[in-house]
């Protein structure tokens, strides 16, 4: 037992020494309020009023029915509970409804007014190369919808039992190993599909010059564009849930907002723009990254003693991808944007890569590599506390203190234990 987890106390009354025992506390890399993720709508903080409103709604269904309206009233306080205690019902309900209707109606083309939510649009000839469009937003609307069910379903059905499988018994930690899950999921599909396309591109391994080379690229490859909507659903549903305030605001609540707002920009602007190669290198980076830190999460919510070596390949990872290879492409804006492929602004061809879009695309990406230098100082303090001082504390904001009294239990002062059962 670490002797920092011991407190001596005064002798017992028969002349023995004592001891009190305080439960081990997570070490502070599972608390690194830092990356990309949001909570889920399933693990979100209950506050005081949504409990009393959802007493209310209960004591509503419990009402009788004395007419056909009251019935009605019923089953429809009925269906809004079924939503508040699984958030993926009605994002199911819709993606039923949609699929049903696309694939049963015998027309599975572009001339479905259906095609541009649940299909990519825009097929050059009988080729591979998509173009781009008004009809992308459509689909990027609808797979928020898909995204929303997804990550509700597996925080609500499939991973739910993972803590008990994993013999946690802190309700907080339970809700994070959770949410961590499902993002070790999601970016261990995200990123080998990012560095596929890049592998099947002239990109791999984060070349630069040719993301000026053959400037401008209006269309792309199915499985690019693929890629690039759908990580663009991705982000925009996790914005959503911040701009909602539906997660309770963690410490670095100002810097995820403010980092999503820059997310958000690089990627509509990349993709309008025809930046989309230099788009799919910023996704890689921030995808990859996110897996390892997802994982060493979980480890340290686990108190396995892989937390440490997870924790420090993963700032390996995070240094060389957010640091590294991203300053590179900033240095490419400064050095190759002007004099690698055309630089010209000419409307009639979709030629952008001129004066004014340069400084745009270097400010948006150096405001990316600000939050991440701020995080990146977040993880170096940790990673000090570990090797020169030997912490585990935990280094929760206060806010998310409240979120569960029972995430830290303590030995009470009154339980303590006689030293001679450890003899």
């Amino acid at each position: 037992m670490s002797t920092n987890n011991i407190h001596l106390n005064p002798m017992t009354p028969n002349g023995t020494p004592r001891v009190r025992v305080r439960s081990r506390r997570s070490s502070s890399v599972g608390r690194i309020d830092l990356g990309d993720t949001v909570s889920g709508l399933g693990t979100m903080y209950e506050s005081r009023y949504s409990k009393n409103a959802a007493q209310q709604r209960m004591r509503r269904l419990a009402d009788e029915g004395r007419n056909d309206i009251d019935l009605l009233k019923k089953m429809w306080f009925s269906f809004r509970e079924v939503n508040y205690r699984h958030a993926w019902v009605t994002p199911l309900i819709i993606m039923i409804c949609s699929y049903s209707a696309y694939f049963t109606s015998g027309n599975l083309t572009e001339s479905n007014p259906l095609h541009m939510f649940v299909a990519i649009s825009y097929r050059v000839g009988e080729t591979d190369m998509y173009a781009k469009g008004i009809k992308d937003i459509a689909f990027i609307f609808y797979y928020m919808i898909f995204f929303t069910f997804l990550r509700e379903f597996l925080l609500d059905v499939v991973l739910r039992p993972l803590p008990k499988w994993l013999n946690v018994d802190s309700k907080h930690r339970s809700k994070r190993i959770i949410e961590q899950a499902f993002y070790v999921i999601y970016y261990s599909f995200s990123s080998p599909f990012g560095l596929y396309c890049m592998y099947h591109s002239d990109l791999w391994l984060f070349r630069t010059d040719t993301m000026y080379k053959t400037y401008p690229d209006i269309n792309n490859p199915f499985l690019f564009k693929v890629f690039y909507l759908g990580q663009a659903s991705f982000w925009a549903q996790q914005a959503c849930v911040l701009a909602l305030q539906l997660e309770k605001p963690r410490k670095d609540h100002d810097e995820m907002v403010y980092h999503h707002i820059v997310t958000l920009l690089l990627v509509w602007s990349s993709y309008v723009f025809h930046f989309t190669k230099m788009g799919l290198a910023v996704y890689i980076t921030m995808d990859v990254s996110d897996l390892f830190l997802s994982i060493s999460k979980i480890l340290n919510y686990l108190n396995s003693p892989f937390t440490e070596p997870v924790f420090v390949f993963f700032i390996c990872v995070w240094v060389y991808l957010r640091h590294v290879v991203n300053i590179r492409i900033l240095w490419s804006v400064l050095t190759e944007f002007r004099t690698v492929g055309n630089y010209v602004l000419n409307f009639a061809t979709q030629q952008y890569k001129c004066w004014i879009s340069l400084p745009i695309v270097f400010i948006l990406i150096f405001a990316l590599q600000a939050v991440n230098i701020y995080w990146l100082f977040l993880i170096f303090r940790i990673l000090y506390r570990i090797l020169w001082k030997g912490i585990t504390e935990d280094t929760r904001s206060d806010n998310e203190e409240s979120d569960d009294s029972d995430s830290q239990p303590e030995t009470p002062p009154s339980e303590e234990i006689d030293t001679k059962k450890f003899q």
